[in-house]
C-alpha cells in the first residue's frame, strides 16, 4: 500500500489534520476513555497515560465496524483491553463497553456504564485517532455537557501517523470523513457546532473533488 502523501495534497491534508487536533494539554482526570477503531495506537496511548498517572480508571468502548471486524474479531474494546493488560495496565482498573457502533454510542454507553458501577466521572481524557478529536469533543459536549473533556491522541506527526497505519488513502479518506461529520452532525442533533474556517472548508472540498470520499456520509446515513 502507498504510504507516501502526494505533494499535491499535502497542504490540504495538513490543514484538515491541524483543524481536527484540539490541541488540549493532557492533565489528570477521573477516567480515561479509549474509543475503539482500527488504530491500536489508541490502546497504546491510553496505557501510557494511565502509567503517567493521568487517570485511575480506564474505559475501552467499541464493538466493530466493517473496517475493524477482521483485525479485532472479538470487538474493538475487548482487544484494546487485552493489549492494555499486556502493556501493564491492571485488569481491575479497566471497564469494557462492547456495544457502541458509533461515536455517539461511545459517549452514551460509556456514561451509562460508569453510572452503573457507581463511578463518578466529572472529567475524562478521551483518547482517539488524531483526526477524530474535534468530532469526539463536539459529540461529548452535546451528549454529556457537564463532563470536563480533554482530547488526546498518540503524539505522532502526520507522516509518522500515515506510516503507522500503512495506507495513505485510508488516512486521508478518514480525515475527510471526520471533517464532514464535524460540519453536518450539529444540524442532525448529534454534536455541538464548531467553527469551520474558510481554509478548512476549501481544503475539505478539494480533497472530496480529488476522490477521497469513501468515508463520506449520505443525507440518509447517520454513520
Amino acid at each position: 500500500m502507498d504510504v507516501a502523501l502526494p505533494s499535491v495534497l499535502r497542504k490540504d491534508v495538513e490543514t484538515l489534520w491541524a483543524y481536527n487536533d484540539m490541541g488540549h494539554t493532557v492533565r489528570p482526570c477521573d477516567v480515561g476513555v479509549g474509543l475503539g477503531s482500527h488504530d491500536l495506537g489508541v490502546a497504546t496511548y491510553t496505557a501510557e497515560l494511565y502509567h503517567r498517572g493521568m487517570f485511575p480508571l480506564v474505559v475501552f468502548t467499541g464493538a466493530n465496524a466493517p473496517t475493524t471486524v477482521e483485525r479485532f474479531p472479538r470487538g474493538e474494546a475487548v482487544h484494546y483491553r487485552e493489549y492494555a493488560i499486556e502493556l501493564g495496565v491492571p485488569d481491575e482498573v479497566i471497564l469494557v463497553e462492547p456495544e457502541a457502533r458509533n461515536t455517539g454510542q461511545n459517549i452514551k454507553f460509556t456514561r451509562k456504564l460508569l453510572a452503573d458501577v457507581g463511578a463518578k466521572a466529572r472529567s475524562a481524557v478521551l483518547i482517539s485517532r488524531p483526526y477524530q478529536q474535534r468530532r469526539i469533543y463536539a459529540t461529548a459536549k452535546k451528549l454529556w455537557p457537564e463532563l470536563d473533556v480533554v482530547c488526546a491522541s498518540k503524539p505522532l506527526g502526520l507522516d509518522d501517523y500515515i506510516q503507522s497505519i500503512g495506507d495513505v488513502k485510508r488516512v486521508v479518506d478518514m480525515l475527510v470523513g471526520d471533517t464532514q461529520r464535524v460540519m453536518v452532525y450539529p444540524e442532525r442533533g448529534f454534536a455541538v457546532s464548531q467553527e469551520v474556517p474558510a481554509e478548512v472548508d476549501a481544503a475539505y472540498r478539494r480533497l472530496v473533488d480529488a476522490g477521497y470520499t469513501s468515508r463520506l456520509i449520505s443525507a440518509r446515513n447517520q454513520g
